[in-house]
């Protein structure tokens, strides 16, 4: 009899058991902590939609866009504050516009939940409250430079140094000067590419007229060995022009005729200027701090706060 009550307990409760067991082991999704009611207005380029959201929503979904969940939490976080900086400059400079960013690379990818349900399946609460801890332990956190936010810009992969913003965009920021990322070539699979295109598809890109002889002469190259100015069969060009009408992954590129193909070699993977994404994973695996890292790649800047 004895035996019949305790099995009896035991079956009425088991329901009870299995629900609480399941209740304690369920992954929650973090919460991000609200200290600033910052409103960014994002446009979706698929859609043409313009979303408002908190920016450190945002910052969660760009930080999903720009780097892989595999790297290194400080990584994360140096990306998390130069993001939020390069955002609140955009709002800035777009203050009397529809809209303040576009969600591509345009100026920074960003991927909402929904894309990353999908994307993640079953890794999404871990994925993103991986992200959500990181934006929440730099929370509102943005790089300063004499009172002003900085135009944080950054990319995938140096060629082993970052360039100065005055040689590819034109202008000169104090901020934006060239630094050796040596960290780069270890950690990226983009350190070194290359495409092969047709001879003809070579002409028409550049619009020369056609030659089965392709004479290119390499001008000058930045100190950083990032081609700055070319002569192909006479006709002079940039390094960043070819960059944009090639689609290149870098300046720093070699060119080779091969019968009737054009071989392209290139060293790097971005326009160069910044953090190198990529180094920063490489600093963070070297016990570097998100700070160590920023105050590298982002010369005399200093880590300031937005205060409700």
């Amino acid at each position: 009899m004895k035996k019949v009550i305790i099995f009896t307990i035991f079956i009425l409760f088991l329901p009870f058991l299995i629900v609480n067991f399941y209740q304690i082991n369920e992954k929650k999704e973090i919460k991000i902590n609200y200290v600033s009611n910052t409103i960014i207005r994002v446009k979706r380029l698929s859609t043409g939609n313009i979303e408002s959201l908190p920016l450190e929503e945002y910052i969660v979904g760009v930080l999903a866009g720009e780097m892989p969940i595999y790297f290194e939490k400080e990584a994360f976080k140096a990306q998390a504050v130069a993001a939020r900086s390069y955002a609140l400059k955009r709002m800035e400079y777009n203050k009397d516009n529809d809209y303040d960013v576009v969600d591509s690379v345009l100026n920074q990818v960003y991927l909402d939940n929904e894309y990353l349900k999908e994307a993640w399946g079953d890794d999404y609460i871990d994925n993103i409250n991986k992200l959500k801890e990181v934006v929440n332990e730099t929370s509102m956190e943005y790089l300063d430079y004499n009172g002003q936010v900085i135009d944080a810009l950054f990319f995938s992969t140096s060629n082993g140094y970052t360039e100065s913003a005055s040689l590819v965009f034109n202008i000169d920021l104090p901020y934006l000067q060239s630094v050796k990322s040596s960290w780069d070539e270890k950690t990226s699979s983009a350190f070194r590419g290359s495409m092969t295109i047709s001879l003809s598809d070579f002409y028409i890109r550049l619009g020369i007229e056609y030659s089965s002889d392709l004479d290119v002469k390499i001008l000058k190259r930045s100190s950083t060995n990032r081609v700055l100015s070319l002569s192909i069969n006479g006709n002079d060009f940039s390094g960043r022009t070819l960059y944009d009408k090639l689609g290149l992954k870098s300046t720093d590129f070699t060119i080779e005729q091969i019968e009737n193909n054009v071989l392209i070699n290139t060293v790097g993977y971005g326009h160069g200027v910044g953090m190198s994404q990529y180094g920063a994973e490489g600093m963070a695996k070297e016990g570097y701090n998100y700070v160590d890292i920023l105050k590298y790649y982002y010369t005399g800047t200093d880590i300031k706060k937005i205060e409700n």
